[in-house]
């Protein structure tokens, strides 16, 4: 019933300069990762290590068993704000049994995804109309940018609090707050910026890092700005370590709501992204497949120290900007991050809080499309309440209502539509 796509691939690899293009490709997109998988374990409340595990195995597995030629897996924004808001009620940000809760949250998620796709049920992830997932990535935004003012400006801050709570904190704060972090925020944000024309040459995000930690470490020794700047803490080097899921009773009973908002969001997303991806290379997707492969990935990601995993937007983008041919650039990806973890990792320490914030910053003002919301308002009137609903909902409640009353707003704007039609 299901296989092995990629066998489906492998004959393409004779063809002159295919393999090259996908090393090349997987290299680029390691290289991309890098500062990324540190700003989504940061926006998952994960320690930052475990941004790049989500990169690793589930990149490799999702390359093998998935359906899509060039769509990668591993840390994704939305993904990652989605763990720490499902999982921060039940444990502390960052702390043991909050990583144990993720870890277990990555197996059952995996799990349903899995047996989803086993089901065939690929047709069904659809259900969550397109207007519900921008109103969610705008909203998600706006949390990205709250979650992130206080690291940009030095400032000590507490996790999971409301917008409003935080806003207060944060006034209340302002006082004490690090011209230097500013300084370097800022720096890096405009490396990032004025980089992009020459993106493809060297990742703009990763030009941001060097610059914005140059800049940053330089500002410490003026006296007219002050100020301290903290840093990344230490991550381990080479291959993540073994884990293994809490399957206790409680565990999963507390789990059992947020697995199936994360597996809805986390399949919506891969499935825009590989659909993205198949229309613009004339390739077909099987939805079944994927899914299997995304359940795959999140299973054996649970053992390898991973938090919840999805198609990736940018490093999709940017594989497929790379000239890759094949999954095998993905698998490629995995492969040289291990290596260049290996050689990197006693110089994160040196990288500022108030760079990771930048990235962030640039990665919430890209989910919010208004050109898009535009569109909908004007040519698509029965999507504007499910549009206002998410994106209220995504700043004011849980993420996982915010989505089920998105799904819930825009079946009875539907219906009412319908009616209001025939009569």
């Amino acid at each position: 019933m299901f296989g092995l796509p990629i066998l489906r691939w492998l004959p393409e690899m004779r063809e002159p300069g295919a393999i090259r293009a996908d090393v090349l490709a997987g290299l680029t997109g390691a290289v991309v990762v890098l500062p990324q998988g540190v700003a989504f374990a940061t926006l998952a409340g994960m320690p930052p290590q475990y941004g790049l595990y989500s990169a690793m195995v589930p990149c490799f597995i999702a390359a093998i068993f998935g359906s899509s030629r060039l769509m990668v897996t591993g840390p994704a924004n939305a993904i990652s704000l989605m763990t720490m808001s499902l999982v921060v009620p039940l444990a502390m940000p960052g702390t043991p049994d909050y990583v144990s809760l993720v870890l277990t949250l990555t197996f059952m998620v995996g799990i349903t995804q899995f047996f989803l796709g086993l089901c065939r049920a690929g047709r069904f992830v659809e259900i969550v109309p397109h207007s519900v997932i921008v109103g969610f990535t705008a909203g998600a935004a706006v949390l990205i940018i709250n979650s992130q003012l206080a690291p940009a400006l030095g400032i000590e801050q507490t996790r999971g609090l409301s917008i409003i709570a935080n806003l207060k904190a944060l006034v209340s704060g302002l006082p004490g707050y690090s011209p230097t972090a500013l300084v370097t925020c800022i720096a890096t944000a405009l490396a990032c910026v004025l980089w992009r024309p020459w993106s493809r040459v060297i990742p703009a995000l990763l030009v941001g890092v060097l610059a914005g930690s140059v800049i940053g470490h330089f500002a410490l020794s003026l006296p007219f700005l002050g100020g301290a700047l903290k840093m990344v803490a230490s991550i381990p080097s080479g291959w993540p370590p073994l884990s293994s899921p809490d399957l206790s009773i409680v565990t999963l009973t507390a789990l059992a709501l947020p697995t199936l908002t994360m597996t809805l969001i986390a399949l919506t997303e891969a499935m825009a992204i590989a659909r993205a991806v198949a229309i613009k290379n004339r390739d077909k997707l099987d939805a079944n497949q994927e899914m299997v492969g995304q359940g795959l990935a999140n299973l054996a990601g649970a053992f390898f120290s991973s938090y919840p995993s999805s198609g990736s937007f940018n490093r999709s983008g940017v594989n497929v900007h790379s000239g890759a041919k094949t999954p095998l650039s993905a698998a490629f990806a995995a492969i040289f991050l291990v290596i260049i973890l290996m050689m990197v990792s006693p110089y994160v320490t040196l990288l500022p809080l108030a760079v990771v914030s930048a990235l962030l910053f640039l990665v919430a003002w890209g989910l919010i499309d208004v050109a898009d919301m535009r569109r909908i308002w004007k040519s698509q009137p029965e999507q504007r309440v499910p549009l206002l609903v998410t994106g209220i909902a995504t700043i004011s409640l849980s993420l996982e209502w915010a989505i089920i009353l998105g799904i819930g707003s825009a079946i009875a704007s539907k219906r009412f539509s319908q009616r209001r039609r025939a009569a």
